[in-house]
């Protein structure tokens, strides 16, 4: 897949997430293997205005390279204004959201509700490429509901407006997050295409990468809630994908050390208050299936000061070497490795 000067074979993407790819966790991922990260989404109006949290977003590092910066909003000036303010970040690229289906921001016009207005999301687009140098993509879904499924006219749209990759979320905006994602129509899109087409959409474990690169042949798998407390989903992915061998799951005491290195490292970021708060969303995931979970997990989502929520983790550590070595664990780990060779990829298609 290529996207100005990157270019990287069958990449497997971190999806932009609100709230979730803040620069902690986009770091984290990368050093599990995610070959590109994506920022939160950041309102053009909020960038226009300086907003101290919307400037904030757009802060990028160089050790999540290549990584790019998404912005939405439904007027072409703004949207101009803010991909300029975002260039001048020096992300990698910058994409432009047409897919998000939040009330608060389809229903005013943006993100996905731009799909009900294809001819106002091609003037933004357009005028967002002629505007920067950096190449910019975008990020939509199949179409605003079953009624209306406009992937194929937005494709064509989008890529004649010069945008390099398109992301395509197998949803209608009507879906939301519910039901399944359907891959046939990125499939389609993707035989339509002259542009690199990114899938997205129901990616929740190692061997649904290589299925959707091989069925829908695809330049680039997105995951995103599934990598939420499991950064280690594109370790696994990768893996399968060169060798052919599932890697077994994360131990218990990885998955409790990189939940401790994220908190630490989403408090260095956001400060001890919010990097405590906005860590809760991570920790059901990074702990699920373990033993005994529910008090601890009770404990870490209400607790304020990251000392002892470090000191519980340790301690809950502990406890976990005692069910792994008294057997409580076998069935756990058979269950998980029965999961990852539920689906075995034909390499051959290679």
């Amino acid at each position: 897949m290529k996207i100005g000067t990157i270019d990287i074979e069958q990449p497997i993407v971190l999806a932009p997430m609100e709230d979730v790819t803040d620069p902690s966790f986009r770091r984290l991922c990368k050093r599990f293997g995610a070959d590109v990260v994506y920022t939160e989404f950041v309102s053009s109006e909020g960038l226009v205005r300086g907003a101290a949290k919307s400037m904030r977003k757009i802060k990028v590092f160089d050790d999540e390279r290549p990584v790019a910066i998404q912005i939405f909003g439904n007027q072409t000036e703004a949207m101009v204004e803010a991909a300029l303010i975002a260039e001048a970040a020096n992300p990698d690229f910058i994409d432009i959201n047409y897919g998000c289906p939040a009330k608060q921001v389809a229903g005013r016009g943006a993100g996905s509700g731009l799909l009900c207005t294809p001819n106002l999301m091609e003037d933004i687009t357009a005028a967002v490429v002629k505007a920067v140098k950096l190449p910019v993509t975008a990020k939509t879904r199949i179409g605003w509901d079953d009624k209306s499924i406009s992937i194929l006219d937005t494709v064509k749209r989008l890529e004649n407006c010069g945008i390099q990759a398109l992301t395509i979320h197998g949803r209608t905006r009507a879906q939301m997050f519910k039901g399944v994602a359907n891959w046939e129509w990125i499939a389609r899109a993707k035989e339509i295409a002259s542009i690199p087409i990114i899938g997205n959409g129901d990616i929740w474990n190692a061997t649904d990468v290589p299925k959707r690169f091989i069925e829908t042949g695809v330049d680039g798998v997105m995951v995103g809630r599934g990598a939420i407390g499991n950064p280690f989903i594109f370790r696994e992915a990768k893996y399968l994908m060169q060798t052919g061998e599932a890697l077994p799951p994360p131990t218990h005491r990885e998955k409790i050390d990189v939940a401790m290195t994220h908190l630490k490292m989403s408090i260095e970021w956001k400060g001890e208050k919010y990097g405590v708060l906005e860590m809760r969303r991570h920790y059901s995931s990074y702990l699920k299936g373990l033993p005994n979970v529910s008090k601890v997990r009770e404990f870490v989502v209400r607790e304020n000061d990251w000392r002892l929520i470090i000191e519980r983790l340790n301690e809950f550590a502990d406890e976990c070497d005692k069910h792994w070595t008294d057997g409580t664990f076998d069935q756990f780990a058979e269950t998980l490795n029965d999961h990852s060779k539920k689906w075995q990829p034909d390499y051959a298609a290679y």
